[in-house]
Parts: structure tokens; C-alpha cells; sequence
């Protein structure tokens, strides 16, 4: 767990969807380590159960619970948990995704609704279950989106389709539950997770030189833009997309 003086998240209770691993591992750790009683949720039970066990060994408060969160059914029965073993919920995470890396004319139609299932209905159902929720305690989403919302890259249309569709939806729902709930969208471009193992030293160099930073970005940088998002540091911040790419996006090498 991160070591933080700060303490933004006493006394409150956050859900994060994909905390298995990446970004959602690590905004799980920054959250509890700032105070927060985390709900690590995701389907990679043995992974997913020792982030949490990580947790509460550097003393913090988390539990893992296994879910498929294209199932409505799933967040129902979170949304019952939450309610009865925590009494309220301040933070929801969304931050699961599926990918297949396909040109548009290759990818079946199962692959097609697939990610955007995982992607974009995870974070309808979320709202749909927790709305309540979150405007009691007068809480705040944060949905993560990609830098694929904002640049084409070969291979990831259905992935670029749900993740430009989620700043979308940040921004209706902001205006939706607004002022009682705070909804924002985060938006990470090249940072170092799981999904870069496929990825070769070349292509890595490659993205690197692409970027201001001049490095592959991390997942607690993403899971600092997270926290801000979801704290009071951020009260008037609203339907906002917050993009954490070390400058990737905005870098052209052509005149």
C-alpha cells in the first residue's frame, strides 16, 4: 500500500471495478491508504483476493468480491452488500475494460458486444445500482476512459468506440445527479500494466518516444488522478475528462 500522510477517504467507502490488477490494483491501494474501506471487485479471484490481502497487511480495510459486472444481476446483489455491510458508499470506480485487437471488418459480433459490455454497460449498470447510493452520501464516479477516446490506433475500434462513449457518458451523468453526485472521467494513455506484455521492447521504445514525459506512464500515477478526482480536493470539478498520458496525446512528429 502506498505510504500517504493524507487522509481524504476516512471514514468513507469506495468500490473499484478490474482491481485485480493495473490501475484498478493500484487505485485500491491508494484509496485505503488515505483511509478508505475499499470493495475490490473483478473475476480474477486469486488476484483480485491478494490485493486485498495486501491491503489489510499494511493495515488498511479491503475486501475482495468476485463479479461480472455485464451482469446486472452482479450489481444488484453489490449494491445489497454495500448497503448492508458498509451502510453507505462515497466512491465507484469504474474501471474494467475487455479488448480484442481487431480491424473493424475482422472482429465477430460477440467480440464487438463483449467490450462493450465490460467497458461501457459495466459503468451504466454501476449507476443504475448505486445512484442511491452515491447521492446520499453526496459521493462521486469516476469512469476510466482511454486516450483511445481522443486517437485512432489500428486495431481497437469497439475499444475506442466504448471508451469515447464513456466521456459521453461522464458528462451526461454529471448533469444527471448533479449536485448531489460528482461525475468525472479519467483518461490514461500509455501506461505500464499487464496489457503491455504483448507489447516488444521496440514498440515500448516506440510509444516512449512518443510522449512528452519521454516514459511509459505508471499505474499509481493513474490511480493519484483517480483519488484527486474522487476527493473534496476536487469538489467543483465536474463532468470533467482528466487525461493522464505524459503528453502522449498532444506529441506530433510531421510539420
Amino acid at each position: 500500500m502506498n505510504e500517504t500522510s493524507c487522509r481524504r477517504f476516512q471514514g468513507r467507502v469506495a468500490l473499484i471495478t478490474g482491481a485485480a490488477g493495473g490501475i484498478g490494483a493500484a487505485t485500491a491501494r491508494r484509496l485505503a491508504a488515505e483511509g478508505a474501506a475499499v470493495i475490490a471487485v473483478d473475476l480474477a479471484d486469486e488476484a483480485g483476493q491478494r490485493v486485498a490481502d495486501e491491503i489489510t497487511r499494511a493495515g488498511g480495510r479491503a475486501e475482495y468480491r468476485h463479479g461480472d459486472v455485464t451482469s446486472a444481476a452482479v450489481w444488484d446483489e453489490l449494491a445489497d452488500h454495500v448497503a448492508r455491510h458498509h451502510g453507505r458508499l462515497d466512491v465507484l470506480h469504474s474501471n474494467a475494460y475487455a479488448v480484442v485487437v481487431k480491424p473493424a471488418h475482422e472482429l465477430t459480433e460477440g467480440e464487438w458486444d463483449g467490450q462493450l459490455a465490460v467497458t461501457l454497460k459495466a459503468s451504466w449498470l454501476a449507476v443504475r445500482a448505486f445512484a442511491g447510493q452515491l447521492t446520499d452520501s453526496e459521493g462521486s464516479l469516476v469512469l476510466t476512459s482511454s486516450v483511445h477516446a481522443l486517437v485512432g490506433l489500428p486495431g481497437h475500434p469497439a475499444y475506442a468506440a466504448a471508451k469515447g462513449a464513456l466521456g459521453a457518458l461522464g458528462r451526461q451523468l454529471a448533469v444527471e445527479y448533479g449536485p448531489r453526485m460528482r461525475v468525472n472521467t479519467v483518461l490514461p494513455g500509455p501506461i505500464l500494466t499487464a496489457a503491455w506484455d504483448r507489447v516488444d521492447e521496440a514498440g515500448r521504445a516506440a510509444s516512449v518516444a512518443e510522449t512528452v514525459a519521454k516514459r511509459l506512464g505508471t499505474p499509481e500515477e493513474v490511480a493519484a488522478a483517480v483519488a484527486f478526482l474522487a476527493s473534496s480536493d476536487a469538489s467543483y470539478i465536474t463532468g470533467a475528462s482528466l487525461v493522464v498520458d505524459g503528453g502522449w496525446s498532444v506529441v506530433k512528429a510531421s510539420a
